[in-house]
């Protein structure tokens, strides 16, 4: 039987974890990882958090797992993690690591567009493999951020306080977006290879002969069949070729549409039908919207 994950609900729960007594605010903590006590576990543990977290090390000597692949890092990451996700901890004798631990309360932003805009930042539901790796400059620029919102988190509060953290928040996070868009452009290697596995898988499912039972391919499904999040996947996409995941699979999709048109005497039902489609005028106005013909005119321009 799988335990149930404890609840960290408030930073009073986190504090009490980490035997660190009562927080200095009630919505956010910001904690020097060498400053951490142990923590006393015999073996992994998970929780479920109700708080945003954003991790900052300084030194790791591990071997990440990046998708399926590993990769030994010896430069500072990043990792974040949304309210409502579980986090698997173990105790790792002898790795000592050192950085920033961030976390706050979804109520410390929400009077803010922050509060807003930090759902739409994707890189909080990536999974924790896909971290945000680190150049010294960028390490450098994120560790002196977070001295600031220290000097601030220990500085008296007064009614500018809060306003002055969530704006270092949202440039910590402005940071932290720019870095991934520069980590997807120059890990050419696994990007590439991601890209070619996924032309790949969307491939095989579109040659299943099982394809009208299936329906069409989801991007959980694909993102599960890559070993990386679908947010990840997304902006993976999105940043390479311009294009996100549901995209691509149209893209995918509106080629063999257009190869059985132009190759086949099969009805337009019926090609809709091969495809996935439950209901024909569903696959008509999707190939229309990408085509600008529909898939009668498509068929004509051949004859």
């Amino acid at each position: 039987m799988k335990a149930t994950p404890l609840p960290i609900r408030s930073l009073s729960d986190l504090f009490r974890l980490l035997d660190l007594g009562k927080p200095q605010h009630p919505l956010i903590a910001l904690l020097k990882h060498q400053a951490l006590p142990p923590l006393m576990l015999a073996t992994e543990t998970k929780f479920v958090s109700d708080l945003y977290v954003i991790l900052l090390k300084k030194e790791v000597r591990f071997k990440l797992k990046y998708g399926q692949n590993y990769y030994d890092f010896d430069d500072g990451l990043m990792a974040f993690m949304a309210p409502g996700q579980v986090i698997s901890l173990e105790n790792e004798e002898g790795n000592p690591v050192e950085g920033w631990l961030l976390a706050f309360h979804p109520d410390f932003i929400q009077p803010y567009p922050l509060g807003k805009k930090i759902k739409e930042l994707g890189f909080f539901s990536y999974a924790v493999y896909e971290a945000l790796h680190l150049s010294e400059a960028e390490k450098d620029m994120l560790r002196e951020l977070m001295v600031q919102i220290e000097r601030e988190y220990l500085s008296p509060i007064d009614q500018f306080s809060q306003d002055v953290i969530v704006s270092q928040l949202e440039l910590l996070l402005n940071y932290a977006n720019r870095f991934y868009n520069r980590q997807f452009l120059t890990r050419k290697k696994v990007n590439h290879d991601l890209l070619t596995r996924l032309e790949a898988a969307l491939e095989s499912y579109f040659s299943s002969p099982q394809l009208p039972q299936l329906g069409l391919p989801s991007v959980q499904y694909l993102a599960q069949q890559l070993h990386v999040s679908p947010n990840y996947l997304s902006d993976l996409l999105r940043t390479l070729t311009g294009k996100n995941t549901q995209q691509c699979i149209h893209e995918k999709l509106i080629e063999k549409a257009k190869d059985q048109l132009a190759t086949t005497t099969r009805s337009i039902s019926e090609v809709a039908y091969a495809l996935g489609f439950e209901h024909p005028q569903s696959f008509s106005k999707l190939f229309k919207t990408k085509t600008n013909l529909s898939p009668l005119e498509f068929r004509a321009s051949f004859n």
